[in-house]
């Protein structure tokens, strides 16, 4: 049994057929920087249950 073999061009054919096309590249100026935060790990004091659950992003 022979084995196909492909050419450069027949190559990157054919990964495009099958990945498509790149995104755009992102130029530096279009970055942002972030700056990470840690998230509140307690419920303030002197708040009641009801309150809590007003505070709630789940609660409607």
């Amino acid at each position: 049994m022979a084995e196909e073999s492909f050419t450069d061009a027949e190559m990157a054919f054919l990964r495009h057929v099958r990945f498509g096309e790149l995104p755009r590249r992102v130029l530096p100026e279009d970055r942002v920087e972030l700056t990470e935060i840690e998230s509140p790990r307690a419920w303030p004091d002197g708040l009641n249950p009801e309150q809590q659950q007003a505070l709630r992003p789940d609660a409607a």
